[in-house]
């Protein structure tokens, strides 16, 4: 995470209502040359200033599309460090892009480190070619909720980012071969970072034996956990060689809160609600819910459901509480999973202060908290997102 400096007191001490003016005010001086992209987990004080809402992936691609029509020169990502990041990835070089607050880092893209990353690739490698009966190939994958310089390092080793909604299709051109088909008698092995959960629940999916499977029924695992702290991931040779998929050891401080027993309680109620989570949940959460899917997929599913509807959602406070909201009007009940306060801590350090204060200093000429990725990083970088955005299958934009 960076370090944020320190800014003008009268910021903090400004009511919300006098913060929201301020911004309304900067926004109608830089016109056309700004755009301001919300996600989903920030707060409502936020979000109304967005000119577009979405997940990470569908704002970065919406800057994409909309700066080159719109004429923008600025972009503020009302997001965390890494959104940031792709944005400034997958735009012009022209396009300079802010994070109102750059503390505002995300603890799972944090959990996977370049150099870590780096010896992972390469011990599996080693220990798969050690096996001379077989021929394996290491194709990796990572979230999209990770650091440039890992989606770099991935670009570079032949794989893709992935979303929480084409990770499926994605695992199957990997496991293909990614862009050069297999040979005769060759074989793929997934490294999967930095998001363990996502990816142990796509190999679940796919018919692969998870860990937690293999608990179960005393199958072979076909997955394996690679932990960075540990040599070897934490494995021999011989897991290593025998995986089908190495999940790295990270995980989204705010899913990993929903548990098994929250599900249950649920069940518990005997009434009609369905229990719908993101697949950054544990497999044991999510192998009992009634509906899996993205962030747009529970959005989708909740506005799409008929009036007397009952939903247990888990996933983040502050889009469940919107959700919520929106979903009474229409007779629908929208709660939480979890009684605890599952909320995104590092997103909720954009506020209407930092916000109103880098509109200030753009309008007074001067560009803080600039995201910009190392030109050698970028390159590989987009050829990661360039592989996953051949997965994705077009959404409407949500205009605020």
């Amino acid at each position: 995470m960076l370090w944020q400096p320190e800014i003008p007191d009268r910021y903090h001490a400004a009511s919300e209502e006098a913060l929201a003016a301020m911004i309304a005010t900067r926004r109608r001086e830089l016109g056309g040359q700004l755009l301001i992209l919300g996600h989903h987990y920030q707060q409502d004080e936020v979000i109304q200033h967005a000119d577009f809402i979405g997940d990470s992936l569908k704002l970065s691609q919406t800057a994409a599309q909309e700066s080159p029509r719109r004429g923008t020169k600025w972009i503020v990502f009302c997001g965390v460090h890494f959104m940031a990041e792709t944005a400034d990835v997958l735009t012009d070089e022209s396009v300079r892009v802010i994070l109102p607050d750059l503390g505002a880092g995300c603890s799972m893209a944090d959990m996977a480190a370049y150099d870590d990353a780096k010896v992972a690739i390469e011990t599996i490698t080693r220990a798969s070619a050690a096996d001379v009966s077989s021929k394996w190939r290491l194709i990796p994958i990572t979230y999209v909720n990770s650091s440039a310089a890992i989606k770099a390092l991935v670009g570079q080793h032949g794989g893709a980012c992935c979303t929480s909604s084409n990770a499926r299709e994605i695992f199957e051109w990997a496991l293909g071969g990614g862009d050069e088909p297999l040979a005769e008698g060759e074989q793929a092995k997934i490294l999967f970072l930095p998001d363990q959960h996502l990816g142990r629940n796509t190999a679940h999916a796919r018919g692969l034996v998870t860990e937690v499977d293999a608990a179960a029924t005393g199958q072979a695992a076909e997955t394996l956990l690679w932990d960075p702290r540990r040599p070897g991931g934490g494995n021999t040779d011989g897991q290593l060689r025998d995986a089908k998929v190495v999940l790295w050891k990270g995980h989204c401080s705010v899913h990993g809160l929903f548990r098994e027993e929250h599900v249950e309680a649920i069940r518990g109620r005997g009434d009609s609600t369905q229990v719908l989570v993101h697949p950054e949940c544990a497999q044991e959460v999510v192998d009992r819910a009634d509906l899996v899917g993205s962030t747009e997929f529970i959005i989708r599913t909740i506005e799409a459901a008929a009036s007397g509807s009952r939903f247990a959602v888990g996933t983040e406070v502050h889009l469940v509480a919107r959700l919520a909201r929106a979903a009474a009007e229409r007779g629908v009940h929208v709660e939480m999973l979890s009684g605890c306060q599952c909320l995104c801590t590092t997103m909720y350090r954009i506020d209407q202060a930092h916000l109103a204060w880098c509109l200030d200093e753009l309008a007074a000429g001067h560009v803080v908290n600039e995201i910009r990725v190392h030109p050698d990083a970028r390159s590989f970088a987009r050829v990661a997102l360039e592989r996953m955005l051949a997965h994705v299958r077009p959404q409407p934009v949500l205009v605020d």
